[in-house]
């Protein structure tokens, strides 16, 4: 759904504006003779500010208060498969599958649910040092990731484990970083996946970039960034809608909200829902079921084509639910309601495909079953691969700062290297 424009949603001007706009001279000139003739206290009673009384101050305040309430009412989104399993059609994003490519999804947020799922036991069991679940969002991610072509180009946050999936990253590479054995452990250009970023925002800035320069090059490919709706406050966001409008670059913005920015609201963060903040900017938002993998799959499919042929950027809202922690340091307890969780489970994205494959007679429990077990091999390849990481050379901080060295460094290499080196003589010591 494409949001109408600024000009078709401006209000009407008063019959008082129009009447007063339609005088003639004439009329003009005689309010103006018969101002001029009024006495000094009428003239005082005119000017004077009316008083105000006790009802009509709060009349006043409830009207303006009014004024900038949001709406009460959820906007519409793009859905064509219903928590229920049953299968809708919408008339701009229609998607057709074969049984196989149904099953893939399925298969698809069962393994990454399955990945992600170990990488938080790991961390519990202080193999990590930290770990962002996406538990809840595997239909935003990974129908949107198998919306992408090889050629397309990906800058995510780092909660993007189903879009490395689908991007072929090793779910082993993705854990490197968070046990702090390396800063990232692939080519971002081997699978055009950026490395993760922390810094929250700053990776749209990075993909209208990128995208700029796709257009320069005339290559025929799209650019996607994802951002949660808390990194939408920030001003990078903003920034990089600017720059990708009036540039008209090949970017698609694709903001999962998951209605929690850590511990703050949406509502604290907008007053409007997200996807109608791309009208201000001059291109198009449309908010989709973040937990339909097959909405997500042809909302996104349909912005990235359209960035290709040239149309600019566009924005992409999947309103889902983050059903886990923001990350394994923070407690949703203290801040979210259970009842809320409990009704976002009834919409869970897996259990909805499920039901879909199994009303269809597409899937069996043959086929289940071996995702099962296939799902459990993943878990134990990820645990044992994790364990054996290496230990990095703690000297390595210091290697690649400069191209051609630098006398500080090289002092700072030396006093580290004493530093770590007085450890092993105090254990030589004590023996």
């Amino acid at each position: 759904m494409t949001v109408e424009s600024t000009a078709a949603r401006k209000p009407r001007r008063s019959s008082t504006s129009r009447t007063s706009a339609a005088k003639t001279p004439a009329q003009t000139s005689a309010e103006t003779t018969t101002a001029k003739k009024s006495t000094p206290a009428k003239k005082a009673a005119r000017t004077a500010p009316a008083k105000k009384t006790a009802p009509a101050k709060k009349a006043a305040k409830a009207a303006v208060t009014a004024s900038v309430k949001p709406q009460a009412t959820d906007p519409e989104l793009v859905q064509l498969l219903t928590p229920e399993g049953e299968r809708v059609e919408h008339p701009d994003y229609a998607i057709d599958l074969t049984v196989e490519e149904l099953r893939g999804l399925y298969r698809d947020m069962v393994l990454t649910r399955r990945f992600d799922a170990e990488a938080t036991a790991l961390q519990r069991q202080g193999e990590l040092g930290l770990w962002a679940s996406l538990l809840g969002q595997e239909a935003a991610q990974i129908g949107s990731g198998r919306a992408l072509r090889d050629d397309d180009y990906v800058f995510p946050t780092y909660r993007e484990h189903g879009v490395a999936w689908c991007r072929g990253v090793d779910p082993t590479n993705l854990l490197g970083m968070f046990r702090g054995v390396n800063h990232g452990g692939w080519d971002p250009n081997s699978n055009n996946f950026h490395l993760y970023t922390i810094v929250i925002g700053s990776q749209t800035l990075h993909a209208t970039g990128y995208a700029m320069g796709v257009a320069k090059d005339g290559a025929d490919s799209a650019v996607i960034a994802y951002f949660g709706d808390g990194a939408s406050s920030q001003g990078d966001v903003a920034e990089s809608f600017t720059f990708s409008a009036v540039y008209n670059a090949p970017v698609v913005f694709f903001c999962q909200n998951n209605q929690w920015a850590i511990s703050e609201p949406t509502e604290k963060q907008t007053r409007v829902p997200l996807y109608q903040r791309a009208q201000g900017y001059g291109f198009p938002g449309v908010r989709v079921d973040g937990n339909d993998v097959l909405a997500c799959l042809a909302v996104t499919r349909a912005a990235l084509d359209r960035a290709r042929s040239g149309e600019g950027p566009m924005l992409v809202e999947a309103f889902t639910y983050r059903m886990g922690a923001h990350t394994t340091s923070d407690d949703p307890t203290k801040y979210r309601a259970d009842e809320e969780r409990a009704a976002w489970e009834a919409k869970d994205p897996i259990l909805r495909l499920r039901r879909y494959l199994e009303k269809e007679g597409a899937a069996d429990e043959a086929f289940f079953t071996a995702l099962d077990e296939e799902s459990e091999a993943l878990g134990k390849r990820v645990r044992e691969a994790v364990r054996a990481m290496p230990d990095p050379d703690p000297i390595a901080i210091f290697d690649n700062v400069y191209a051609d060295g630098s006398p500080l460094v090289d002092e700072e290499r030396a006093q580290f290297a004493a530093y770590q080196a007085s450890f092993a003589d105090t254990a030589e010591e004590s023996k």
